[in-house]
């Protein structure tokens, strides 16, 4: 209990903890007799995770279905499932806002965690405008990259439980061919786009990599995180946008409120331009447990295909 009330006080308090760790995870001999114990943030890291360590792990995720990881705060309860992991996985890149920091202390102490985005090649980031050394935390919109974040989990947790390295080793190959297959889904149905009709815009900036990844011009209302508040003088610059260029569609976030796409829905129409919205995305976080959307490669697909229903045009 000592640790967690040490964990609690710099959760809350932001008092640092002191003791050191290694750089890396160690083996844990106790793991023989039972599951590996993993706490994760996002829906998304908990199901590239669950992938990896299918038959082995035992994953808890702090955040579910429409929550903002840009906004949350952690509860006491959140608290218990990290002091519980063997092991703790966040995506990184300022995602989780100042978690990150409780994180590294916990690691400093004793308890490893790992951010995913660890395992990719910080040249493949999209650093953001005017805020040096700081990127984009949204990759899991590019399945490539999203692919090194899953061999970074299968190498951690062959570490970690060096006795199930071969499943991980295994889970990991079947993985990457799924995803494998989820690129070239995405790279087909995009195709039915025009060219010229490939601009997202969304609540948030959260699809960076998206755009980069399939040609995309994409345009946020807010910036990459949603603690900057849009304003006025945004929405009518977005609005004016669409209204120029005759854009077709704009898209709503199952973890953003809907009210600030609707205000620009409502001052494009002012313009004279009759844009719809063309349906709800997932940005930050997955669908509901059970659904195709709760998955990674479900959630994927279902912004591939509601983005390509809006804005492909009439059937031929």
């Amino acid at each position: 209990m000592m640790w967690l009330r040490h964990t609690w006080i710099a959760l809350t308090l932001g008092v640092g903890l002191t003791a050191c760790a290694p750089s890396s995870v160690a083996s844990s001999p106790n793991l023989a007799s039972r599951p590996v114990r993993v706490a994760t943030t996002t829906g998304m890291v908990a199901d590239v995770v669950k992938n990896i360590g299918a038959g082995r792990v035992e994953v808890v995720s702090l955040m579910g279905p429409g929550v903002d990881p840009h906004l949350y705060k952690p509860s006491s309860g959140d608290v218990l499932k990290l002091d519980r992991a063997d092991v703790i996985f966040y995506n990184g890149l300022h995602l989780e806002g100042r978690m990150a920091e409780l994180f590294e202390k916990m690691t400093r102490a004793g308890k490893p965690a790992f951010a995913v985005t660890g395992g990719i090649d910080p040249t493949q980031l999209r650093a953001l405008a005017g805020s040096p050394g700081h990127y984009d935390p949204h990759v899991w919109f590019d399945v490539r990259l999203w692919q090194d974040a899953a061999r970074f989990v299968a190498q951690v947790l062959s570490d970690l439980d060096p006795a199930s390295r071969e499943l991980y080793e295994h889970n990991a190959e079947l993985y990457l061919e799924q995803l494998d297959e989820l690129q070239a889904y995405a790279e087909q149905r995009i195709a039915l786009i025009p060219p010229g009709s490939r601009v997202l815009i969304t609540s948030h900036d959260a699809f960076g990599y998206f755009g980069r990844r399939y040609g995309f011009e994409v345009r946020g209302l807010q910036g990459v995180s949603t603690a900057a508040e849009a304003g006025a003088r945004d929405v009518q610059e977005l609005a004016a946008l669409i209204a120029d260029r005759k854009i077709k569609a704009i898209f709503v976030e199952s973890s953003v409120p809907p009210d600030a796409i609707e205000a620009v829905q409502a001052a494009v129409r002012a313009r004279g331009w009759d844009v719809v919205i063309g349906g709800e995305l997932f940005s930050d976080a997955l669908g509901a447990d059970g659904t195709l959307e709760g998955t990674y490669i479900g959630m994927f697909k279902h912004n591939v295909d509601t983005i390509v229903g809006a804005l492909r045009g009439p059937n031929p």
